[in-house]
């Protein structure tokens, strides 16, 4: 491993360090804005992120650091390499903080290269996502709902397959409303809240309130297509809990074959 490489972002969010850090430590908080996690809150307590539903998609961590409202560090366990995340919290007096990341322990060679490219890219999508959760959320908990598969790129063609299949515009702008009209997909509508050539970010009025990513990511022959949403109370639980499977479903029938 080295830690010649760092992935170092921050973002500026509303409310106290108390409620900011509801977010970013506890397994409720992360999970409404990033993957589903189990946080034991105390240092040296275990950290679990679930990517998927199968085994390998569980990563069991540990909290090495633990210093509530203004630091959390999480890393792979004692003497175990790999990647660790830094989360600190900075009051402003304008009633917001600054929470800040430092991604480190990458190692080096091609697979690296990909990841710490990837994660780079990925992490602006979840501090824009945590905002967002912190903005119009606050102090709820989000049922997330994950589904990914991997279609034959390349990325800027998946992205119009992606968007004809599901009945909306490739080049939606900020502000608009749109709803997936696809007759064989779950129910979906929001207003764009920020975009990119190949993702949207929505805040969801259906199925439920909340927030979703609609994203093709990667470069090659093979990209990597996510419905990504985080739905809010009852009524949101109960959606991810019907709509889930139906959207594993809808990506797979397109997804390139096994092997």
């Amino acid at each position: 491993m080295t830690d010649d490489r760092r992935i170092e972002l921050e973002v500026e969010v509303p409310g106290t360090p108390e409620e900011v850090w509801r977010a970013i430590a506890t397994g409720p908080g992360i999970s409404s804005w990033y993957v589903p996690h189990t946080v034991d809150e105390r240092e040296g307590g275990a950290a679990t992120a679930s990517f998927g539903p199968g085994p390998e998609m569980q990563i069991v961590g540990r909290v090495a650091a633990w210093e509530p409202p203004h630091r959390v560090l999480f890393d792979g366990g004692d003497g175990v390499e790999g990647l660790a995340f830094e989360w600190s919290v900075e009051a402003r007096d304008s009633g917001t903080c600054v929470v800040r990341l430092a991604n480190t322990g990458f190692g080096s060679g091609e697979d690296w290269d990909a990841q710490y490219d990837g994660m780079a890219e990925g992490w602006l999508l979840f501090l824009l996502n945590l905002r967002l959760h912190l903005e119009h959320f606050g102090g709820q908990a989000a049922t997330a709902v994950l589904p990914t598969a991997m279609w034959a790129g390349p990325r800027d063609t998946t992205w119009t397959t992606l968007t004809d299949a599901l009945g909306i515009s490739p080049a939606a702008a900020v502000g608009e409303r749109i709803e997936v009209s696809a007759p064989d997909a779950p129910a979906m509508a929001g207003t764009v809240v920020d975009v990119a050539p190949w993702r949207l970010v929505l805040l969801l009025d259906r199925p439920a309130p909340g927030t979703a990513f609609v994203a093709v990511e990667g470069n090659g022959e093979q990209v990597s297509v996510s419905i990504w949403s985080y739905l809010y109370g009852t009524d949101g639980a109960a959606a991810a809990e019907r709509d889930e499977p139906l959207w594993w479903h809808w990506l797979n029938e397109r997804a390139l074959p096994a092997g």
